[in-house]
């Protein structure tokens, strides 16, 4: 018999990884032994994709080759460019990647299981391909080059964005925003690919089912409702009295909470110093006043933490990346992440098929003398 405690699976055990692990206090979140705030210091996006994939960090050889294997995966077949361009430029980004994800499954099917770093590769070097592609045509009429020389995918991203090479800061700002997204145990979107691959399906299908999970508010898109509310503050002040009316009138407050962490997401402070670090070159201070000022009033008033995404909104927003697109960037950075328990569920599979209480009627005979439509 589940409990209230137990609804959403909330500390049931389904499962091992040796991927990732939140620490036991629920204050550390480390990567194949390795702490966030480390990789995020001293590594690169690419360096932590090999590491979940590969299972250890690269050498520099191996780095090089890795990243030159992903720069020479960046070209978009044409077919799948026509499916781009025949999808409504109202389409949601995120609605966008699922079809490319499953359009290229078509045009590059997986024969066997063990392609699955290989499937895993094309979609981290090919979605903002597909993204900004898609993009650009319906914004311009442009059929935008995909490949460009940038050598890590946050420079990639930003090249096709806005069509020039990255600053600096920019881009190791969505680089570190990369890292910090791209591995988080059990999460909803991940369990979703388990149970996808543990019914021996294909490394595309269980990255399309990942997709559709990331794509809920309570997810992925919570950074996107994180600046929604963030922007509509002209001011601290005004911030102040907004946030104190929502809490009054129990309107929920996107970015702050999180399942896991009982005394502050650690991937906030690191994404915060880089929404600071941004805010400063780029004279937008305000924005970030507001946000720290929400954080403020949501720690004293209902004890409650920014997690990743309230900051990362911020960050993503003074890289001049749109709201719709801060989802979209989750993905490529956590599909490196899908792929290793992938990987993983395949090593040690078993159909993923829980019960449920059933809490209906009781058994009941059907009721005599009701129509048949068949008399």
């Amino acid at each position: 018999m589940t409990t209230n405690n137990n609804r959403g699976l909330t500390g049931i055990v389904a499962g091992e990884t040796a991927i990732s692990t939140v620490e036991s206090s629920g204050s550390g979140l480390f990567y194949r032994g390795y702490a966030i705030e480390d990789l995020a210091e001293h590594a690169s996006f690419e360096e932590v994709a090999y590491l979940l994939i590969y299972g250890e960090l690269p050498s520099n050889k191996q780095l090089d080759g890795y990243k030159n294997k992903l720069q020479s995966m960046r070209a978009l077949p044409n077919a799948l460019k026509i499916v781009l361009e025949e999808l409504p430029a109202t389409a949601n980004p995120m609605d966008v990647l699922h079809t490319g994800c499953s359009v290229l499954g078509t045009l590059e099917p997986e024969i066997k299981q063990g392609e699955t770093e290989e499937v895993a590769n094309r979609l981290i070097a090919s979605f903002g391909s597909m993204l900004l592609y898609w993009h650009h045509f319906h914004q311009n009429g442009t059929r935008i080059e995909t490949h460009t020389d940038d050598e890590t995918i946050a420079g990639h991203f930003l090249h096709l964005l806005h069509g020039e090479i990255p600053h600096g800061l920019e881009q190791r700002a969505v680089d570190v925003s990369l890292i910090l997204y791209a591995e988080h145990e059990f999460n909803a979107s991940t369990f979703n690919a388990r149970i996808t691959t543990s019914t021996l399906s294909d490394t595309y299908s269980a990255i399309c089912s990942a997709i559709g999970t990331l794509r809920g508010p309570l997810h992925g898109g919570a950074n996107e409702a994180a600046m929604e509310l963030i922007a509509r503050f002209k001011d601290e002040a005004d911030a102040e009295q907004g946030i104190h009316t929502m809490l009054a009138n129990k309107e929920l407050i996107m970015g702050f909470g999180h399942r896991v962490y009982q005394s502050g997401d650690p991937r906030s402070a690191i994404i915060k110093t880089w929404s600071k670090k941004l805010a400063e070159k780029n004279n937008g201070e305000m924005l970030f006043n507001i946000s720290e000022r929400i954080e403020n009033i949501m720690l004293k008033e209902k004890k409650l933490f920014p997690n990743l995404d309230f900051y990362s909104a911020s960050a993503y927003h003074y890289c001049g990346i749109p709201d719709n697109f801060f989802t979209p960037l989750f993905v490529i950075a956590r599909s490196s992440g899908w792929a290793a328990h992938i990987i993983e569920q395949r090593h040690n599979n078993r159909l993923i098929r829980p019960s449920a209480d059933y809490i209906g009627p009781a058994p009941r005979p059907y009721p005599s003398g009701k129509n048949n439509e068949f008399d």
